[in-house]
């Protein structure tokens, strides 16, 4: 995988075992994005909009001691099918190995006080996304920050159950990370109910991670991935809550 250095920012490539610790960063995708291709000219990717979310992300790891970073818009290369699919396919894994995963809402104001701030969060558009809601369910450690990076806490009960009545998932189960695969597929897939992708066949690829799935990636099927993803699902589980969905 394709981590961020995070003083030089350059993009260093490891495999297997010598994978370092890394931090992780979950956000929103907007326009200005800096990609893979624009990274390999750090001079080039600054006048991305982008830019300056990664360079936080990576100022915010150096604080917590982590020399990596993860970043999905320039970690990946996607001009190449084989390396988009194997990280889609991954990409829970990467999400739960990470040291801690930092969640970048944008469109959350620092607060003036603790009811405006819940009143933003409930609105984020980051609840409202399809790949976000592995970012939740993966990581054993998760911090959420405003726009201005400031952290938001969420170790306070009120938060958690906040969170959890946005997304419709149990406090238990954001909790404690490792519960979301004794999950019934029924209740899994009723996670993403109300989430949005900007790609149709993404609604089913965002969710191979949750149901534990390794399936090709094929762009351009349309609905027919969601397809292909309920019968993996059928084909590897005894539990067959999926019927009543």
């Amino acid at each position: 995988m394709w981590l961020i250095e995070t003083e030089s920012l350059k993009l260093e490539y490891f495999l297997g075992k010598d994978i370092p610790c890394y931090a992780i960063l979950s956000h929103t995708w907007g326009d200005g994005e800096a990609s893979f291709q624009d990274w390999q000219d750090l001079r080039k990717a600054s006048q991305k909009t982008g830019f300056a979310k990664i360079k936080s992300a990576c100022a915010q790891a150096r604080d917590d001691g982590l020399r990596y970073i993860w970043v999905d818009t320039n970690c990946i290369d996607k001009s190449s099918s084989a390396e988009l699919s194997e990280a889609i396919n991954s990409m829970f894994a990467w999400y739960k190995n990470s040291w801690v995963c930092y969640v970048y809402l944008a469109d959350v104001k620092d607060p003036e006080d603790v009811a405006g701030n819940l009143d933003s969060l409930r609105k984020s558009r980051w609840f409202t996304r399809g790949w976000t809601l592995q970012e939740l369910l993966a990581p054993t450690s998760i911090r959420f920050f405003t726009q201005d990076w400031k952290p938001i806490s969420m170790e306070s009960r009120h938060y958690s159950q906040l969170v959890s009545s946005i997304t419709g998932i149990r406090l238990d189960v954001l909790s404690y990370p490792q519960n979301v695969m004794s999950c019934s597929n029924v209740e899994k897939m009723s996670w993403i109910a109300g989430r949005e992708t900007t790609r149709e066949e993404d609604v089913a690829y965002c969710l191979l991670g949750i149901f534990d799935i390794n399936m090709p990636l094929l762009y351009g099927e349309g609905r027919k991935a969601f397809a292909r993803l309920q019968e993996e699902i059928i084909k590897q589980s005894t539990d067959h809550s999926l019927f009543a969905w």
